[in-house]
């Protein structure tokens, strides 16, 4: 969909909300009806007339740029360059993740040793990357979903596994909240993707109510990294192990 027409569409959803038809619309530009429904219906308006709506609805072009903006599908990965290019900067991928956890930016400086030119720099790149819309004042929306995650075999993912799993599981996972679990078991195939499933279920249900605790203050909140994994796999230990199967002359 071209941009003039996902304008058009925010125009008329505004119109709606503010229940201003098309006669209304008409009589306050001095146009006929028929011409007001034929340009809304060929999505063919000049910015001119886009403007002379906007004075109707009370609002200015930033307003309905920044609706068209929040109406975009959200992505669910980056691509294999965005990725690299987060990675390939400490800085920027830990702001990175700071965002996805719906940090501020003042949450982020006063949390780390970044100062603010270098934060602001980090959230320009991710703004010009796609990972997020930075707005005035330092603000930003996600541009990813709230189900998004690193590519499986991606640069991000590569990171994690050289630098942050054996950091990750070499605690006791006994503190409060935590814990450690590891099941071993034979399902059939179909059952397998069932659970795969529910596990994504519970990211999903550990995301959501993240967001859904912001309103909470810092000393009621505490940090938590949930990892979650289902893989067919044999411990390498024991792979020497196993037997071959019988080869049919």
């Amino acid at each position: 969909m071209s941009t003039t027409q996902d304008l058009i569409t925010a125009l008329k959803a505004e119109l709606k909300a503010a229940g201003i038809t098309y006669a209304d619309l008409a009589r306050e530009l001095g146009m006929a009806e028929s011409s007001i429904k034929r340009v809304f219906a060929k999505a063919d308006m000049p910015l001119s007339r886009i403007d002379e709506v906007l004075r109707v609805l009370k609002m200015d072009f930033a307003d309905l740029a920044r609706k068209v903006a929040d109406a975009q599908p959200l992505r669910r990965e980056l691509t294999h360059e965005q990725e690299a290019a987060v990675v390939a900067d400490r800085k920027l991928l830990l702001v990175a993740i700071c965002a996805l956890s719906q940090w501020t930016f003042e949450q982020i400086v006063a949390t780390y040793t970044l100062t603010e030119a270098e934060c602001v720099k980090c959230l320009l790149q991710l703004d010009k990357l796609g990972f997020i819309e930075l707005r005035p004042l330092n603000r930003y929306r996600l541009k990813v979903a709230k189900g998004f995650r690193w590519r499986p075999n991606g640069p991000a993912m590569q990171y994690f596994r050289r630098n942050v799993v054996d950091d990750y599981f070499s605690g006791g996972f006994d503190g409060e909240g935590e814990m450690l679990m590891l099941v071993h078991g034979q399902v059939g195939r179909s059952l397998a993707a069932t659970f795969k499933e529910r596990l994504q279920r519970v990211g999903q249900d550990f995301a959501q109510q993240h967001l859904a605790d912001q309103k909470l203050a810092p000393e009621q909140k505490r940090p938590y990294t949930l990892v979650v994994g289902m893989r067919s796999w044999l411990f390498a230990a024991f792979r020497d192990l196993k037997r071959e199967p019988d080869r049919i002359p």
